[in-house]
């Protein structure tokens, strides 16, 4: 659909006669009268008839009106969008978990409010299998995700990666069950197992990790929040995966696992292609990648549903 069309009957619709729009682009009136019927063909719909000596748009021609008022500022939009020399603007959806934004978006963001004040950015929290579907569907234009060195994630061909940092994990235990020598996992081979309820890659490095050490794990509990975590574990319900330099509560003790480590690396995905709309790519340049693990510092203490738009963190 040629929009040079479009943009002669959403003229029609609003000047109301032939000579006016043809008046108003330079044209003849033979050429907007030619436009409007090669438009008509297009659309296999009449998109205008007879009044008295004038003519009006039909019921068909006022729709496709109301549809080119969008149209053409989408096509405005996107030439702007790739014009290299215009100030970067638009709404930016981003999408990931609650460590990553804190840790790596929101110190973008801070600096992109005074710098670049056209670019809004929508946040909503979801767990890496909800932000890659949500993704892959282009309801996102970019994720915060993550996963286990035992368990890596596998997005879309679609999709394109960029590691950010990395943390090793542990495993919870109440601290008068811990040793000095680390986690021997066989210990906990009758224990009753905590994992994540939205996204299985924390089940699948405790299934790993369970396997090499000889058992299957009992899973019991499918928990998103670490603080919820922590309670059930001094509650003696369990235990289960926890950041080794996040600080917890009296009464936890993480225990460090060796061969194999458990590595959890952040990731921003985008979709293949997109990097270059400029709002997205200012983000980018902001999301450096660490190349140490994540510091003590950066994780919460405490995740309450007011921090963000969706629940508790899984990190």
């Amino acid at each position: 659909m040629d929009t040079r069309r479009l943009q002669l009957l959403l003229a029609l619709s609003r000047l109301g006669s032939m000579r006016a729009v043809a008046e108003s682009h330079h044209l003849t009136t033979s050429t907007v009268s030619q436009q409007i019927a090669a438009l008509a063909k297009e659309t296999g719909a009449p998109l205008i008839e007879p009044e008295g000596r004038r003519v009006r748009l039909t019921p068909a021609g006022r729709r496709l009106a109301d549809h080119a008022v969008t149209i053409l500022a989408a096509v405005d939009a996107a030439r702007l969008d790739l014009d290299p020399d215009a100030e970067p603007a638009g709404t930016l959806r981003v999408g990931g978990f609650a460590t990553g934004i804190r840790v790596s978006l929101l110190p973008v963001l801070a600096d992109l409010a005074s710098s670049h004040p056209r670019v809004q950015v929508i946040i909503s929290e979801y767990e890496p299998v909800e932000a890659f579907r949500l993704l892959v569907d282009d309801d996102l234009d970019l994720a915060l995700v993550y996963d286990y060195n035992l368990a890596p994630a596998s997005p879309d061909p679609a999709l394109d990666t960029m590691a950010l940092w990395s943390t090793p994990w542990g495993l919870g235990v109440r601290a008068g069950d811990a040793t000095a020598d680390g986690a021997d996992l066989r210990r906990y081979a009758d224990a009753s197992w905590i994992v994540n309820s939205r996204n299985t890659a924390d089940e699948d490095a405790v299934r790993t990790l369970a396997a090499m050490s000889g058992f299957t794990p009992h899973i019991t509990h499918q928990i998103d929040s670490l603080d919820l975590v922590e309670d059930l574990i001094l509650a003696d319900y369990g235990v289960g995966l926890l950041p080794m330099n996040r600080p917890v509560r009296d009464g936890i003790a993480v225990l460090p696992i060796a061969e194999p480590t458990i590595i959890m690396t952040a990731y921003a995905a985008t979709r293949r292609g997109r990097t270059n709309w400029s709002p997205l790519r200012l983000i980018l340049d902001g999301l450096r990648p660490r190349k140490a693990a994540l510091p003590q510092h950066d994780w919460p203490r405490q995740t309450t549903s007011s921090q963000l738009n969706r629940g508790a963190a899984p990190v």
